[in-house]
C-alpha cells in the first residue's frame, strides 16, 4: 500500500453549532427524522491538527453516508464539531458548551488530556462520552461506565510494542515522550509493560517539548544510553526530529511509536529517512480491500475528497459503531440515555465489518488485534 499526502477542508469540518439534544429527546418538527447529534471537540488546529482532521473527516463520512441513504431507519445524525488546537482548556470549554446547549453524545474528542477533561464534563452531566482518540488507560476504569473506546489502549499498544522488541532480543529499551499528559501516560504504559514482560527497566527516558524540533538533549541522552530500540510517545514533529538527528548520530536501533504518532503526517516529515520505523495500528490498514468495513470506507471515499488513511478510517468505524448501537434502542421513538448506554455495554464482540470492537475492553483486549507495521523508504506499508 502506497501512503497518500490527506487534503481536507477545514472550513467543512468546522462546523456551526446549534442548540444539542439534552437529556430529553428533543422536539422535532412532524413528519420530520429524529436528529441524533453529535457533539465533538477535535484539533482542527494545533499540533496535532493532521491527526483530528483525518479522524474528524473520517467520522463525517460516515454521517454522510448514513444520512444519504434512502432506506434512512427514521432518524439521522447530526455531527457538529469544535476546533479545540489540541489544548485541554479549550476541550473542556467545548464540551461544556455542547452538553450546556443540550447533546446526545459527546464523540471523538483527541488527546489525552482533552479525553479526560471531555469524560469529567460528561461524567458530571450524566452524558455518554464516546471513542475518545488516545485517551488515558484511568477512562478505562470500572467507575467511568458513560465512557466507550473504539480503540484499544495505551497499555495494549505498549505492551504489543515492548513484547515485538523483546522478541527481537531488544532489552535496552528507552523512550522519549513529549512533555504532556498523552507523554507521561505512555511512558507509564511502557514501564508497565517491561515490568510485566519482566524485562529491565527502560534505559533512558528522555522528555522533549510538544510538537518541536528541539530535542538535541533527548538524542544525546539515547545515544549515551546505548538503547537497542526507543519506543516513541510523541506527535510526529518531534518524533520525526528524534528520529533524523538519533540517525545522524549513529544510532542504528529501532524506532517504535504508538498510533497516535499519526502514520502519514511522519512519512510526509521524514520521507526516505522513514525506513524501518515500526508503528502500531488498531484498525486495518484503510486499503485493505479484503476487509468488509474497509470496503465500505473506500466506497464512501469515492465520493469524497478525502485519500484513505487510518485516521480517518478510525472516525469512519467509530460512527458506525455509534450507528449500531443507536440501532439497538430504535432512537426515532426517542432517545432514551440509559438504553443507549446500555446497548453500548452489551456491545463486548461486535463484528463492524471483518474487524471486531469491544467497547467495554479494559487495559487487555483479547478480542481485537494490534497490527505492527513497518514503513518502507518509498512509502509503503508492510506488516
Amino acid at each position: 500500500m502506497n501512503l497518500h499526502r490527506r487534503h481536507f477542508h477545514r472550513a467543512g469540518l468546522a462546523l456551526t453549532l446549534g442548540a444539542l439534544a439534552g437529556p430529553a429527546a428533543l422536539a422535532q418538527p412532524a413528519g420530520t427524522a429524529r436528529r441524533i447529534v453529535l457533539g465533538q471537540s477535535v484539533p482542527l488546529t494545533g499540533a496535532a491538527s493532521e491527526i483530528g482532521l483525518a479522524f474528524a473527516a473520517g467520522a463525517k463520512l460516515y454521517v454522510d453516508a448514513f444520512n444519504g441513504r434512502k432506506n434512512n431507519p427514521g432518524w439521522q445524525f447530526e455531527l457538529r464539531q469544535l476546533d479545540d488546537g489540541y489544548d485541554a482548556q479549550r476541550a473542556e470549554a467545548n464540551a461544556k458548551k455542547l452538553l450546556a446547549d443540550g447533546a446526545d453524545v459527546l464523540f471523538g474528542f483527541v488527546g489525552t488530556a482533552s479525553s479526560e477533561a471531555g469524560a469529567r464534563v460528561a461524567q458530571a452531566a450524566g452524558a455518554l462520552f464516546f471513542a475518545p482518540f488516545a485517551a488515558p488507560d484511568t477512562l478505562r476504569e470500572a467507575s467511568q461506565s458513560q465512557v466507550f473506546h473504539v480503540r484499544p489502549s495505551l497499555s495494549d499498544e505498549a505492551f504489543k510494542s515492548v513484547r515485538h522488541a523483546a522478541t527481537l532480543g531488544q532489552t535496552r529499551i528507552a523512550v522519549v515522550a513529549e512533555d504532556d499528559p498523552m507523554g507521561r501516560a505512555g511512558t507509564a504504559a511502557v514501564q508497565a509493560a517491561m515490568t510485566e514482560l519482566k524485562l529491565p527497566a527502560p534505559v533512558a527516558v528522555a522528555i522533549v517539548p510538544v510538537n518541536s524540533d528541539k530535542v538535541d538533549a533527548a538524542v544525546a541522552n539515547l545515544l549515551k544510553s546505548q538503547a537497542q530500540a526507543v519506543i516513541l510517545v510523541s506527535l510526529f514533529n518531534s518524533s520525526a526530529a528524534v528520529i533524523r538527528k538519533a540517525r545522524a548520530g549513529g544510532f542504528a536501533g529501532t524506532f517504535m511509536a504508538f498510533s497516535v504518532v499519526g502514520i502519514d503526517p511522519l512519512f510526509t516529515a521524514l520521507g526516505k529517512d522513514i525506513g524501518g520505523v515500526v508503528v502500531s495500528q488498531v484498525v486495518p490498514s484503510p486499503r485493505s480491500t479484503a476487509t468488509p468495513i474497509v470496503r465500505e470506507y473506500l466506497a464512501a471515499i469515492d465520493n469524497s475528497d478525502q485519500t484513505p488513511s487510518y485516521e480517518s478510517l478510525e472516525g469512519f468505524i467509530a460512527a458506525k459503531t455509534l450507528a449500531e448501537g443507536l440501532r439497538r434502542v430504535a432512537p426515532a421513538k426517542g432517545l432514551d440515555r440509559s438504553k443507549l448506554q446500555q446497548a453500548l455495554a452489551g456491545m463486548t464482540d461486535w463484528d463492524v465489518g471483518g474487524f471486531r470492537i469491544n467497547l467495554r475492553a479494559g487495559v487487555r483486549d483479547a478480542v481485537r488485534s494490534i497490527d505492527l507495521v513497518t514503513i518502507r523508504p518509498d512509502g509503503r506499508v508492510v506488516r
